[in-house]
């Protein structure tokens, strides 16, 4: 599930409560103005308790990733139907996330 937040004009953030046999686990999906052409980085990964920033190299093993993966591509969606001139830029799969990619 997803629960809007904070919408800067600037940066848009997305909380996922994430449940599984690990308990309540705390995601971030954002999306970043980085140029005048709306171009929005995309970034996505758990929430830092301490600091509160995304932790994309952090590895719940929640047995859901699917489901999360879904909700980060129906984020994407959501945010493409309210900035339809946008472009999302995303890049960089950490090692352990290559091989759940590949089988996807």
């Amino acid at each position: 599930m997803t629960i809007p937040t904070k919408g800067r004009p600037r940066t848009f953030k997305l909380r996922i409560h994430q449940r599984g046999p690990k308990g309540l686990i705390l995601k971030r999906i954002q999306f970043t103005l980085v140029n005048r052409d709306q171009v929005f980085n995309l970034a996505f990964g758990d929430k830092d308790t301490v600091t509160g920033d995304i932790d994309d190299l952090s590895v719940s093993n929640n047995g859901d990733s699917e489901k999360v993966l879904a909700t980060v591509v129906g984020a994407v969606y959501a945010f493409c139907d309210r900035h339809p001139v946008a472009w999302i830029y995303a890049s960089g799969v950490p090692v352990h996330g290559q091989d759940f990619i590949k089988s996807a």
